[in-house]
């Protein structure tokens, strides 16, 4: 155990403060660095050697809130970055709406809501089509021309599936959490060799080949 009665030269001082600043956890002030060396230490003389010392190395010594600490030089803060993708968990609501989409698409809303028996909030489907998993396929020909959502192809690569055939069966998804749900009857896992029918099939018109929403009105020539 060292003598803190024992006088250090200034070198040893230095020496001594710099083991302190590298081995707090936080900033310390000049007192609390005081505290742990002998008396009559000059502290400031220290911290101004030490500032000097480290100045235009990839660690100096600075002054936070009258506190002192070391800290990478601003100009290397780029090598501490670090790029990482956090994944998005999606909620129970999200991935139910999900799984509906996905095994009774082309689905509006108003469908999906009627198999998961609840009101879906915008917010879901907002999520859902931001992350990619869900595009909107078009329109139904019926009144309101409600839109009709689909999977994407961003949605297999995410779930490691080649097609939808790939898709687990229905009991597996409702052993799994997934769709504990009263199922509607009919519903099952959508073909997709017959896709490009799908449109006739379900009454859809394609988004871009939507009716105007307005009657055009044609006023005759006046006199």
């Amino acid at each position: 155990m060292s003598d803190l009665s024992f006088q250090p030269d200034e070198a040893e001082i230095e020496r001594r403060v710099e083991a302190l600043l590298f081995a707090a956890a936080g900033p310390l002030t000049a007192a609390e660095i005081a505290a742990r060396l002998p008396e009559n230490c000059n502290v400031a003389r220290a911290i101004s050697g030490l500032r000097a010392r480290y100045e235009g190395r990839g660690v100096e010594l600075e002054c936070v809130a009258d506190r002192w600490r070391f800290r990478t030089a601003p100009d290397l803060a780029f090598m501490m970055t670090q790029e990482r993708e956090e994944p998005r968990r999606l909620s129970r609501a999200a991935l139910e709406t999900l799984a509906i989409i996905a095994y009774h698409q082309p689905v509006t809303r108003a469908e999906i809501e009627s198999v998961r028996g609840v009101s879906i909030s915008k917010g879901t489907l907002d999520l859902l089509l931001e992350m990619g998993f869900v595009r909107l396929r078009g329109r139904r020909r019926t009144p309101g021309r409600p839109v009709t959502y689909a999977t994407t192809d961003r949605f297999l690569e995410h779930f490691g599936l080649a097609t939808l055939y790939d898709l687990p069966g229905v009991q597996e998804m409702k052993a799994a959490g997934l769709l504990d749900l009263s199922l509607p009857v009919g519903f099952e896992v959508p073909d997709p060799s017959r896709a490009s029918e799908a449109d006739d099939e379900d009454g859809s018109l394609p988004l871009d080949d939507e009716a105007p929403e307005f009657a055009q009105d044609f006023v005759g020539e006046t006199r």
